[in-house]
């Protein structure tokens, strides 16, 4: 069996990398003339490093990323509305990273490049278009001029290129533009104190604004972090979403501090913090409506191709992961290659589905927007909010339809 995978991405890397490990013959073409380091911070969630770890890159990860401790979910004025621990410290067998997303997509590229050799990731490939057959797939390749300059021969073609994917517009050719909600994304990472342990992670806000912040790697000092953070604020009704080509543009602080200026957090300035950043970045807030099947004959679609969503409960890298996992395995053990196809659609796409919509409603999140809506000038006793149970229900709800409580986690597979 030889596999096409269209995307040089953290899933398209990830699943290149399950399916040598299974023996399968694969290679990646990424469009972009290198693959670089790009990004700002992620998290990615147990369920998901326990995959790359048993790919051998535990290691590796753990040199350039943090071991998250702890979460906070918290109010504009910094008061905890709940709070848990996280990865390890929670009682999984295996850590919560946050981490800078280019160096987790670095990591996986060079053991990519290690394992399945230079000559098996094709750059400044942009796939043009794709025929299949009863007897195989075939992909046609063009550089950034128009002209062609490879065709190739495979059993399956799998499109791992993002939420603008060009495999599921030839599958799906009326859905049309992406999703916008109307909520912008702001996003940079500084050399900032650590602050708390050194590892923590805190959310805060509400319905019209939240901040969220957590280092991703050691600092210039013992004492200091490579900081990230975002702030997500609904800017319009949503509709139309901006043109591709300004989906990654430098930020604006005058957009920025009208949000910012709600905040008043005890353990970070968060005007300061973002002045101090220097160049950031803004990103509209797309999604899609989840499709009735990702595929079709010999061909199919994984990670934001498959399932984009809300960056809201540090999933969508994670759940890429899995996708890569659960297609690699069913690929190795199904009679064909479609059987395989439908089998890994039918374990896959109505979770992911389900936590597409979830993220439109703010997800774990959205237990801070609750008590913002009850409670929005703070409270003097969270309880008399919202009890306990009812916050634990938000938020754990969530975790378990995701697949990411230690019970799940640690038998040996996200269920």
């Amino acid at each position: 069996m030889k596999v096409i995978i269209i995307g040089g991405g953290v899933g398209g890397l990830t699943t290149a990398l399950m399916l040598r490990a299974r023996g399968i013959d694969c290679e990646v073409f990424e469009q972009s003339d290198s693959i670089r380091e790009l990004g700002v911070g992620i998290n990615t969630l147990p369920h998901a490093i326990r995959e790359l770890k048993e790919l051998g890159l535990l290691e590796r990860l753990d040199a350039v990323a943090i071991r998250t401790h702890e979460l906070f979910y918290a109010n504009r004025f910094g008061q905890t509305v709940w709070h848990e621990l996280r990865g390890t410290d929670a009682g999984f067998d295996v850590p919560q990273f946050s981490i800078h997303r280019g160096r987790l997509q670095g990591v996986i590229y060079q053991a990519a490049r290690a394992r399945l050799g230079e000559g098996k990731i094709h750059t400044g490939h942009r796939l043009g278009a794709f025929t299949q057959s009863e007897g195989g797939v075939s992909a046609y390749f063009f550089d950034r001029a128009g002209s062609h300059i490879k065709t190739v021969r495979g059993d399956v073609l799998i499109g791992a290129d993002g939420i603008h994917s060009f495999v599921r517009e030839a599958l799906f050719p009326n859905e049309g533009p992406a999703l916008w909600n109307g909520t912008m994304l702001w996003r940079g990472a500084v050399d900032w104190p650590q602050f708390m342990t050194g590892r923590s992670m805190i959310i805060a806000g509400g319905m019209e604004a939240k901040f969220v912040l957590y280092p991703i790697a050691a600092g210039s000092a013992p004492d200091r972090r490579l900081t990230n953070w975002a702030v997500m604020a609904k800017v319009s009704d949503g509709g139309t979403p901006p043109r591709k080509e300004d989906w990654s543009r430098p930020g604006r602080w005058d957009d920025l501090r009208p949000y910012v200026e709600k905040f008043k957090l005890p353990y970070v300035d968060v005007s300061h913090l973002i002045e101090a950043t220097g160049e950031f970045w803004e990103y509209p807030l797309c999604d899609r409506e989840p499709l009735p099947r990702w595929s079709h004959g010999r061909v199919t679609l994984l990670g934001d191709a498959a399932h984009p969503m809300y960056p809201v409960g540090s999933n969508g890298a994670s759940q890429a992961i899995l996708d890569a996992r659960c297609l690699a395995d069913r690929l190795v053990s199904a009679d064909n290659a479609m059987h395989a196809l439908w089998l890994y659609d039918q374990e896959r796409l109505p979770m992911t589905a389900q936590i597409v919509k979830m993220n439109r409603k703010g997800g774990p999140e959205g237990v801070i927007d609750a008590i913002e809506r009850l409670a929005p000038d703070g409270f003097s006793n969270i309880d008399d909010v919202l009890s306990h149970d009812q916050r634990m229900a938000i938020v754990r709800g969530y975790a378990s339809t995701a697949g990411f409580v230690p019970s799940q986690v640690n038998k040996g597979r996200a269920a």
